[in-house]
Parts: C-alpha cells; sequence; structure tokens
C-alpha cells in the first residue's frame, strides 16, 4: 500500500510532463518523455517496486509544507535539533518566448535544498524504475552527470552520488545559508546547450515562481473560496499540455474509486465531456488565450477530418487509445488491475457532440469569436447530432454494459442542436442552402432540437419516481442530471428540476452516506454498468447540485454544501475525483473536472447576487459579470 493519502500529494507541473510529491519528500509519480508516457517514478501505485526519488534531512521532521503563493513551487521545511532546512521542488518553467503566450517548459525537475538555521545533512536516493517499473535502470556517470538511458534522464547536482545495486545515493552536510541543488533533466540525456546547471538552479526556481504568478495575474475573481477557485484555475493551466493546450483530465492512472477495487482506469486524456466547463471557467477567470486555445485543440485536433466524434483524445489529438493491464505494480493499497490506456476511446456518447458546440459557443458568447473556417466545423457536428441522437450509447459515465438512450445524453444532443441554431443565426448562416453553400439547414435542426426536447419530457420523466431518470425505461437516478438546468433545458424552479435534484440530494447523497454535502454519480448496485464493486462520492456531481440549488433559488442551502465541500478539499488545495464517506481521497488526482466544479459552483453563488444575469446566462444569452453585451 501507498503510505500516503491520495491528496497529500503536491503536484508539480511545468505543462508538459508533471511530477506527485508524497509529504516525506519523495518523487512518487513521474513520467517521461510527457505526462502520458511511462512512469520512471511510481511509489504511488506500489510502494515496494514503483520507486521513488527519496530528499529528506538526518534527524528532522517536516514542520511546513505549502506551495509559494499562486505558484507550483511546493516548499517543505524541515526541523530538528540540529537546525533547519528548506526545500524548494519545481518542475522549471520559462516566461513566453514572444512567438507564443505560452509557459516554457525547461524539462527538468528541480530540487533545491537551503540551510536556514544551524546545520543539518541533506540525503538523498534515486531509484527510478523505468516504464511502469518494467524496465531496470541503467545509470552511467558522464563527467559529472549521471545518465539514465532507459528513460532518457540526465542527474546533476552538489551532492556526490554513488551508484549502489540499482540506485543513487549521497549526502551533503550543510551550514546555515549553505545550498544544494539536483537537477534532472527528461529531455536529452546527452545535455542541450540550454540545459540547467546547478548554479542556475536557484535562480529556475525564482523565474518558474514569477511565471506562475504572472499567469494567475489577470484572474481578479474575488468572490467564494476565492483562494481555492484561483488555486483551481492554476490546476488547468498545469493540467493544459503545452504542446496543444489539450487539457489532462488527470495527470495520474489507476488510483481506485474504491479502496482494493477494480475502478481504476487511466485518466491521462483530455475528455470532452470537460469542454464546455472548461471554456467558461478560463474565460470568465481571465485566461481568455489558453481557451482559445482549447477550442482550437477541439476543432482542428478532435472534429476536422474525423470519421466520428471520440468522447476524448489523446494530448496530440489522438483518436485511439488501447488499454493495457500493468502486472508490474500493485496498485494503490492494493487496488487492481493497474490499467494503461483506456477503451473509452471506441464508444459512442452522443453527449460529446453537445459538450464539444458548448465549448464553441460559449468563446462566442463571451468573445464573439468564431473563425469562419470554423463553421464547417461547427455545422458537420450538428449535422452529425442530427442524425446520431436517436441512437442508444455508453452515456457520460462511460458504461461497459449495454448501450441505452440515456437522458443526459438526449439532453446534450438537445444543447449541441441549439447551440449550433445560436451560432449559425449569429453568423448569418441559417439558410436554406445546406453544406453546398457553407449555410446550414437550421430548420431541420430546429426540428430535431424540439424532437428531443419532447422526448425527453415524455421518456426520461418518471411520475412515479418525481424524478427525471439515468435512461429510458429505467427507475434509477443519476447526478449528471442536475445539468438540466445549468444548460438552459429546463428552468432552475420548474418542479420537475427540483424534485429531481431533491431525489437526487436524499438518495444519491444522503441515503448513500454522502453527509452534508456528498453526492454519488449513480447507485452502482442498482445499474449494470459493467463493472463490480462500489466507488465513493463524484466531487463533480457534489458541486453540481450546488449549482442547481441557486438556480432552484435555494441560495442558503447551496452555500452550506459548498462551505462543507470547499472544508474537504486537500491540504495542498488539489481534488481528487472522489471522496469516501469518510472523506478518504478517491480516484485519481488532482482531477480537472473536480476542479471545475469547484469554480462553477463558486461563480454561481457569486451570481446569485443578480437573478437575472444568472438566468440570463442558462438562457445563453449573456454571462454574469461580463459587461460588454453578447455579440448578435
Amino acid at each position: 500500500m501507498s503510505p500516503h493519502p491520495i491528496d497529500s500529494h503536491a503536484l508539480l507541473s511545468d505543462t508538459h510532463t508533471t511530477a506527485l510529491v508524497a509529504p516525506d519528500g519523495g518523487v512518487d509519480w513521474f513520467c517521461t518523455p510527457a505526462a502520458d508516457g511511462p512512469s520512471v517514478f511510481n511509489r504511488l501505485l506500489d510502494a515496494e517496486k514503483g520507486g521513488t526519488w527519496g530528499l529528506s534531512v538526518d534527524d528532522a521532521v517536516v514542520t511546513e509544507r505549502a506551495y509559494v503563493p499562486d505558484t507550483f513551487v511546493l516548499r517543505t521545511l524541515w526541523s530538528g535539533p540540529g537546525g533547519t532546512a528548506e526545500v524548494l521542488d519545481l518542475l522549471a518553467v520559462a516566461p513566453p518566448d514572444g512567438e507564443t503566450d505560452e509557459l516554457q517548459a525547461r524539462h527538468v525537475l528541480v530540487r533545491l535544498v537551503r540551510c536556514t538555521a544551524g546545520a543539518v545533512t541533506v540525503r538523498t536516493t534515486v531509484a527510478a524504475r523505468p516504464d511502469h517499473a518494467r524496465a531496470e535502470p541503467s545509470w552511467q556517470q558522464h563527467g559529472e552527470a549521471w545518465v539514465e538511458q532507459t528513460a532518457g534522464l540526465r542527474l546533476t547536482g552538489d551532492l556526490t552520488l554513488e551508484h549502489r545495486d540499482r540506485d543513487l545515493t549521497g549526502t551533503v552536510p550543510l551550514s546555515a545559508g549553505q545550498t544544494a541543488s539536483l537537477l534532472l533533466h527528461y529531455d536529452d540525456p546527452t545535455g542541450p546547450a540550454s540545459a540547467l546547471d546547478v548554479g542556475q538552479a536557484e535562480q529556475a526556481a525564482h523565474d518558474t515562481a514569477s511565471c506562475w504568478r504572472a499567469w494567475d495575474a489577470p484572474c481578479d475573481y474575488d468572490g467564494p473560496a476565492r483562494e481555492l477557485v484561483h488555486r483551481s484555475a492554476l490546476v488547468l493551466r498545469a493540467l493544459a499540455f503545452d504542446e496543444t493546450g489539450a487539457l489532462l483530465a488527470a495527470p495520474t492512472t489507476s488510483l481506485p474509486e474504491e479502496l482494493g477495487g477494480v475502478r481504476n482506469w487511466d485518466y491521462r486524456f483530455t475528455w470532452h465531456r470537460d469542454a464546455g466547463l472548461h471554456v467558461l471557467a478560463l474565460l470568465r477567470l481571465g485566461h481568455a488565450p489558453l481557451g482559445r486555445r482549447y477550442v482550437r485543440f477541439l476543432l482542428d485536433r478532435c472534429v476536422r477530418d474525423v470519421e466520428r466524434l471520440r468522447p476524448m483524445a489523446g494530448l496530440r489529438g489522438e483518436q485511439s487509445g488501447q488499454e493495457e493491464v500493468l502486472d508490474s505494480l500493485a496498485g494503490y493499497a492494493g487496488s487492481r488491475p493497474v490499467r494503461v490506456g483506456n477503451e473509452a476511446f471506441d464508444q459512442l456518447q452522443v453527449d460529446t457532440y453537445g459538450h464539444v458546440l458548448e465549448s464553441v459557443h460559449t468563446l462566442w458568447l463571451l468573445t464573439g469569436e468564431l473563425h469562419a473556417d470554423d463553421w464547417e466545423q461547427v455545422r458537420d457536428v450538428v449535422d452529425a447530432c442530427c442524425e446520431l441522437w436517436t441512437e442508444p450509447g455508453a452515456g457520460i459515465w462511460e458504461m461497459r454494459g449495454d448501450p441505452q438512450h440515456y437522458v443526459n445524453s438526449k439532453v446534450y444532443a438537445w444543447v449541441c442542436l441549439d447551440r449550433g441554431i445560436r451560432l449559425a443565426e449569429a453568423q448569418g448562416h441559417d439558410g436554406q442552402g445546406g453544406a453546398a453553400d457553407g449555410t446550414a439547414d437550421v430548420e431541420r435542426w430546429r426540428e430535431a432540437r424540439d424532437a428531443v426536447h419532447a422526448q425527453v419530457l415524455e421518456k426520461g420523466w418518471d411520475e412515479r419516481r418525481g424524478a427525471f431518470v439515468m435512461y429510458y425505461g429505467s427507475d434509477v437516478l443519476d447526478a449528471s442530471l442536475l445539468r438540466i438546468p445549468i444548460v438552459g433545458f429546463l428552468p432552475g424552479d420548474d418542479p420537475r428540476v427540483v424534485s429531481t435534484v431533491e431525489r437526487i440530494a436524499d438518495e444519491l447523497g444522503r441515503a448513500k452516506g454522502g453527509g452534508p454535502a456528498l453526492v454519488h454519480r449513480y447507485d452502482t448496485d442498482a445499474v449494470d454498468d459493467g463493472v463490480d464493486g462500489g466507488e465513493g462520492a463524484f466531487l463533480l456531481s457534489s458541486y453540481e447540485l450546488v449549482v442547481a440549488l441557486v438556480l432552484a433559488g435555494r441560495v442558503e442551502e447551496a452555500q452550506r454544501r459548498f462551505d462543507w465541500l470547499v472544508e474537504h478539499v486537500g491540504p495542498l488545495g488539489l481534488c481528487s475525483e472522489q471522496l469516501d464517506a469518510d472523506g478518504t481521497a478517491l480516484g485519481n488526482y488532482p482531477q480537472a473536472f473536480t476542479h471545475l466544479g469547484l469554480i462553477e459552483a463558486a461563480l454561481a453563488l457569486q451570481d446569485a447576487e443578480d437573478p437575472e444575469a444568472l438566468a440570463a446566462w442558462t438562457e445563453r444569452d449573456r454571462v454574469p459579470g461580463v459587461s460588454r453585451p453578447a455579440p448578435r
């Protein structure tokens, strides 16, 4: 079992790859050559065989641990009877180079130790286990550097390192004011001319902190949970892949949704279900360039010239990802299988079409931007949705059982058609010429939109249950239907919506041990999703219940739930995918979906002071807090 709770790990990012640092100073997760590559350190999923890069101070304990404010530079203070030491851990970044507004990855993991009082002895062990612990490390000394050829690593530092068995070990005594540095380059073991040297490590830490603060600076949000909203925005940036702008759903694989269970998935891909929330969060928090880049990734790499819109994509727009079980790792808390890749690529999820159109429409609503070259992609997505919305599929939760007519999928088909119609009307593409002249058969879209709406009200509503249900003919609840008022399918105070919200809060919340605020996606005992075992409460759904309550006019109840949820965010301001009833973090971490939900809920509570503007947003006419009118 991993010795540390999931949410006790600190995230490091250079927007190309990521690392997780445990409370004892071990780098327990690190993948190369990018975030979706094989792990080099993976004590996270196997305490014995996974490997870690340990850094500690003899006869001392960790007394403080936090990020340098508004950055992903981790500061850890070690204190003992003989002295104290400060450790800075970071993946180094450089400022934009003038050709792009993106942070520039330096491709180096920096560990910087300064003795702040007395005298200390610093100890390190570099236990690399390349290729998910399937390969043996092959360290060789080249001058002052140690090179590991299998994973393409080059380690330099102030510590004299020795090669013992498979690992590198070393110690260094430091007195007050003295500093030691270790730099692990992961881009090229031969050492490019641009590589940092030990003498530049302190400057790299300063520059990296400055870059993160500069990125955060445009965000002037000052509403509920201000610090967590800013941290959540930073997490979104940390999970945005530098080459394309794709959003990692999470930087990890196979962290369990139930301790000892089998619901362990690889989340190192971008899911289109995040799209609308992602663009809205970025633009409303002052980060329009990254929002635009993400929409470009969707249109250029995931929509253009593809045979079928997949529910997810690789970080470079890959349209497939073979799922594989690793026998080399025991799994977190013995939770197996450990998986890489994800077969959900092959599923039909009709809701995907709505998420993509919601992101494009949100960008247009906030900025008035829709490039003429993009209209063809938008039209093709809506046309495809017109044909596919009647088909059963796997749904937003990627069920591995039989395809069903999921109500959420139908609602998002309606979203796709509705947003397509709005964009067509705004862009003057609402004629009847069809594909031949670049316009759209909007009347056909309107007919389909109305048909979807009517069918959901007829077949998706269960009068006996007093709720919208997961799929046609079922009587089970689905927390994804909390989005019915959020996307404007029905008003938030519609009696059917209010009743659905209450049933979800009661049956997927309190009845499932959710306490004051937690909500499960669905009841795994009542739904055949093709996977054994259960899972924790889903934090995105828990935050979306807050939003639904705001839209129902129950702001005080929403605020109470929100306050409880933010009190249970991890100690470093990072959120996992799920929580157990006792507050134990579960699932991949940190989870973009959860941070998006936190931002969405905070903005809804802030917007509750202006009900007219909030209603206008659910109708997608204008955005609360944005002074410029929506372009027409």
